[in-house]
């Protein structure tokens, strides 16, 4: 087998695939994942609720820019709660995608 074919070949199957147990402090990384998720969770409570304060004295106030940066702040807090509620997920499907591709 010359180099080039050589190459082609690992260029098409370099074979690769995720395995447990290959590294030390696999669970350690995970514990600190979990931990940071949890966090990033509690600030975006924060921020939803900051963003529907502002929005509702917005509101009452008659003040239209601090209503559409209340409005746009809950739907970004809100996008992100899902983002990070379904990253697990996300990330699983497009795994199981990328798996796919010949």
């Amino acid at each position: 087998m010359t180099f080039l074919e050589r190459v082609q070949y690992l260029a098409y199957d370099p074979g690769v695939t995720p395995a447990e147990g290959g590294l030390p402090g696999l669970s350690v990384l995970r514990t600190v994942i979990n931990s940071l998720n949890l966090f990033a969770i509690i600030a975006v409570v924060g921020a939803l609720a900051v963003s529907a304060l502002i929005w509702a004295w917005g509101h009452h106030s008659g003040g239209h820019q601090a209503e559409a940066n209340g409005k746009k702040g809950t739907v970004v807090a809100a996008a992100c709660a899902l983002l990070l509620g379904a990253a697990n997920g996300i990330v699983a499907f497009f795994s199981a995608l990328g798996t796919q591709v010949q």
